[in-house]
């Protein structure tokens, strides 16, 4: 190792000059290819007989040359602890934040993360506030990528007290409000990062609120624009998964002014931008919360899903069929929604005509949502749920298993997958497996491995395979050579191939 460190030291001498030659550069990237992580110089860098760790070359303004000192830069800061970067390479770090490549800015980011995942370094960027208003100024570059990476390393950074007393400190939220100001866009970055820090505890969310911007996203939802309507619901949503975030939410009147927009919608002719993403935050807190007490202290919500459902606008069926499909998930949500009797029954025979004859998309919304509805887990197989499961799959056709069935052999192996996920639904319910031993050919297609011709498809019909295995009631409704043969297919795995022996024939061409 140490050999391999001194043939690298005078092609890294070389390359420590503004304008050195790309031919350099391109020496120093491979040699550094062939040396250990352990090995290279940087790793010994305080010693004032070593050349620094950042090559000049990287501050020019030549592409290829710059894309050379970050592909060298990669391999050797992986070498460096966290600690080190930040107590030593300080001023390379604000600089690379500065550079105007984006792969230079990236690379930085990508430092800036390490450290702030690593608990001894990330206090020591908490005394650095011209670094972390750098990284505040790069949520409003051009490039997504670099955005993306800083809103990550801040809401890192305000996992601590001390990490969210810096962030809301005067300046640095001044810096925030200040790249707020940059576009439309950028502002909703910021509004995207202060959500993910309110999502971490109450105490977060109380930084967040206590700073305005909470409020402000949330006035900006409420507010007559219909376009910022829909992109700051998905916002919300994300805050309303924690139970401090609805909390909050109820606290304010949100929710409530949420249901009431949906109640007004019907006057308004441009509702369509923002509907369906409100529709979607009230299936979402249904689903975290409480199905029966959401549905029923927000009758509107109900109302308007089944209304979307029942349209002739593919996009309102799709979010509406979504919709169902998360509301249906759990017990309660199935009793709810079994609550609306004939209803709920005709709009099952709908969602079974579009998983048929709708254009591919959503043909998968509605087998996604089918089996989400069908499945009821063995500790909840009362009589009565099974009854009920039983009533909704034969309204979704007159024939719902032959439907699937053909469904299941086209050659689209998204719908092909769908329509399994749809068996392995119903799989360890008793009816189903009636239904499925009465239907001729069944179980041979089941158990045939010639049907699947790619992973997804093999693994969705070992997933069918399992869950049938894995019932109580198979053995006996299946018989004994049967329930043998998927025992066989389920020890044997989802990519098995049975070995066909030949035999040479001496003269044979």
């Amino acid at each position: 190792l140490a050999t391999a460190s001194q043939e690298l030291l005078p092609i890294w001498k070389m390359t420590d000059r503004r304008d050195a030659a790309l031919e350099e550069l391109r020496a120093l990237r491979v040699a550094l290819q062939a040396v250990p992580p352990a090995a290279l110089p940087p790793a010994r860098c305080r010693r004032p007989d070593r050349p620094r760790c950042v090559p000049a070359a990287v501050h020019t303004e030549r592409g290829e040359q710059v894309s050379t000192c970050v592909s060298i830069l990669e391999r050797l800061l992986q070498a460096l602890d966290p600690l080190y970067v930040i107590q030593n390479l300080r001023e390379e770090l604000q600089k690379g934040l500065l550079h105007p490549d984006d792969s230079v800015k990236i690379l930085t980011m990508s430092q800036v993360g390490r450290i702030v995942e690593d608990s001894d370094a990330v206090t020591e960027i908490l005394h650095s506030p011209e670094l972390l208003q750098q990284i505040i100024n790069c949520i409003g570059g051009e490039k997504i990528a670099v955005a993306k990476e800083a809103i990550k390393s801040l809401s890192g950074i305000a996992q601590s007290q001390e990490g969210l007393e810096a962030l809301f400190g005067s300046s640095l939220l001044g810096a925030l409000r200040n790249v707020m100001a940059t576009s439309d866009v950028v502002r909703y970055r910021v509004y995207e990062l202060i959500v993910e820090i309110s999502s971490v505890s109450a105490e977060s969310l109380n930084y967040c609120a206590s700073s305005g911007l909470i409020p402000e996203l949330i006035g900006e939802l409420t507010g007559d624009d219909v376009l910022v309507r829909a992109t700051c619901i998905e916002m919300v949503t994300s805050l309303a998964h924690t139970p401090h975030g609805r909390q909050y939410l109820a606290q304010q009147g949100v929710i409530d002014k949420i249901s009431n927009i949906i109640l007004g919608a019907e006057s308004d002719p441009f509702s369509s931008f923002y509907l369906p993403g409100f529709v979607k935050f009230f299936g979402n807190l249904a689903i975290v919360d409480s199905p029966q007490q959401i549905c029923e202290r927000y009758p509107v919500f109900m109302e308007k899903v089944f209304e979307m459902a029942e349209s002739q606008d593919p996009t309102m069926i799709g979010v509406a069929v979504d919709t169902l499909g998360i509301l249906g998930s759990n017990v309660e949500g199935k009793q709810v929604l079994q609550k609306t009797r004939s209803r709920f029954q005709n709009l099952l025979s709908k969602i079974g005509h579009k998983a048929k004859n709708a254009p591919t998309e959503l043909r998968l919304r509605c087998l996604d949502a089918i089996s989400s509805l069908l499945y009821l887990p063995p500790e909840q197989q009362t009589e009565d749920l099974l009854r009920m499961t039983e009533s909704w799959f034969t309204s979704l056709s007159s024939q719902p298993l032959e439907l699937f069935r053909s469904i299941s052999t086209q050659p689209f192996p998204d719908l092909h997958c769908g329509a399994l996920r749809v068996f392995t639904a119903i799989a360890n319910q008793p009816w189903a497996q009636k239904l499925m031993l009465d239907s001729p050919g069944f179980v041979e297609y089941v158990v045939d491995r010639s049907v699947e011709p790619d992973k997804a498809s093999k693994d969705a019909k070992y997933e069918l395979v399992k869950a049938l295995v894995n019932s109580k009631t198979i053995a006996e409704i299946f018989g004994n050579q049967y329930y043998l043969r998927l025992r066989a297919y389920l020890h044997e795995g989802p990519y098995y191939v049975k070995a066909v022996s030949t035999t040479a024939v001496e003269g044979a061409e």
